[in-house]
């Protein structure tokens, strides 16, 4: 009777754990509060939804390994979702970590997290967005303004400097939202005025919300030239938009990041090309940041990991296609 008994209690407590493990999004295999003996390092993205992020998560994975941390990844299921990133990053806060990375969706919102952490003494690493804080040590991201600005160049290139065209944003809160927008809004005004931007639009980055407004914005500007979609989702929402509007071909679209919606575009003609990231480098030098502060030495403050223009001329080049994802 003891021993069955003790087998039926050790079955229930295997199930708990089963269901504790599969409750934490996309937490890193084998992740958690560290064992005693690795440094603990929390990472909470901004969400899921893209590749991208899992391109991120490669990129932390890997230099974990190499410098001999544990870490826990996860994300909201949505980039809009503030509330459960929060909780995300309360929860992470928890565990005591030796170092917290973040990619904020609201700077603002933040704020307490990054408080507790400077009160505890935890390190603070920023990626992909900058947060508008002095507590993050280093921020790890793509100079976004410059790479939104070299989006702007080819599409001024190609519409000869002068046209109409719009934008469909993801993020109004978001630093790399703004800045993918001020980048390029910034560059057509000091080298293509002609180039008028009549409408930006915002769409959390969700591909059927990004169709809907750039449908809205082609009906109420029919003579539309081109269209920029400033992160995955919203590229691509424009590019099923121009499909169904029937524009194929019609309007010059311009894009950032990768995946394979947006790769087939740039292959099929339909898209002009993009501005990609280097998420797997993202991932890396957060990582690699976290764990130079938690041995307390110096990290830069700014970490640049850099960007690529992509189309169809150059989309299958070694240096390209490795910082490309589906």
């Amino acid at each position: 009777m003891q021993r069955r008994k003790f087998l039926s209690l050790a079955s229930i407590a295997a199930l708990s754990l089963s269901v504790a493990a599969c409750d934490t999004q996309a937490a890193t295999p084998g992740a958690g509060s560290s064992d005693g003996k690795k440094p603990y390092i929390a990472i909470v993205s901004k969400g899921f939804q893209h590749q991208f992020w899992q391109s991120v998560k490669q990129g932390a994975e890997n230099a974990a390994k190499e410098f001999n941390v544990d870490i826990s990844f996860e994300g909201p299921d949505k980039e809009t979702n503030v509330s459960q990133q929060m909780d995300q990053l309360n929860n992470a806060m928890a565990k005591n970590p030796q170092a917290l990375a973040l990619a904020a969706l609201d700077s603002k919102a933040a704020e307490g997290v990054l408080q507790d952490a400077k009160s505890k003494n935890i390190p603070v690493i920023a990626f992909d967005s900058g947060v508008d804080s002095d507590i993050p040590l280093a921020t790890a991201s793509t100079d976004n303004k410059a790479a939104a600005a070299e989006a702007a160049k080819h599409m001024a290139e190609l519409l000869g400097k002068k046209g109409d065209i719009a934008i469909i944003g993801h993020s109004q809160t978001a630093t790399s939202g703004t800045d993918r927008r001020d980048g390029f809004v910034d560059y057509l005004k000091t080298n293509a005025p002609d180039i008028k931007i009549v409408d930006i639009q915002y769409a959390d980055g969700d591909q059927a919300k990004s169709t809907d407004a750039a449908k809205a914005i082609m009906t109420a500007y029919p003579n539309l030239a081109g269209m920029y979609g400033t992160n995955e989702g919203a590229a691509i929402g424009v590019v099923n938009a121009v499909k169904e509007a029937g524009k194929s071909g019609k309007l010059v679209i311009v894009g950032f990041d990768s995946g394979k919606a947006q790769m087939d575009a740039i292959k099929d003609g339909l898209m002009a090309g993009a501005v990609t990231q280097n998420p797997v480098g993202i991932g890396y030098e957060t990582v690699k940041a976290a764990v130079a502060a938690i041995k307390g030495e110096k990290v830069e403050k700014v970490i640049d990991t850099g960007f690529y223009w992509y189309d169809k001329t150059n989309i299958a080049d070694p240096k390209i296609a490795a910082n490309l994802y589906e």
